[in-house]
């Protein structure tokens, strides 16, 4: 908690005030809360993409060094990552779109 922040507990859910120069300001939580939830689905996806393909790299990188290779398992595996971080993004996204029953 900041300094100049006070939480108080308001109908189960938390509303915080902030003090500024003597003025208090309420933030509503929930007026924002589909815009968070639309951003934490964009950066799952971002964070799941970057994840897969980053660790084909680094897998890929691995083999590279372990067999003497410049690169042919780096390229391949990074493929490899890119393949099957859309596939797991599709996944994500068609069950935010249509839940299972």
């Amino acid at each position: 908690m900041y300094a100049n922040e006070e939480s108080l507990l308001f109908d189960s859910r938390s509303i915080k005030v902030f003090k500024c120069r003597g003025n208090s300001v309420n933030i509503e939580y929930k007026k924002h809360r589909a815009w968070a939830e639309n951003l934490s689905i964009v950066m799952q996806i971002g964070l799941t993409m970057a994840g897969c393909v980053g660790f084909c790299f680094f897998v890929g990188l691995t083999l590279d060094r372990w067999l003497g290779i410049r690169g042919l398992f780096t390229v391949v595996f990074i493929l490899l990552g890119i393949a099957g971080g859309a596939n797991v993004v599709y996944r994500q996204i068609m069950d935010i779109i249509e839940p299972k029953k």
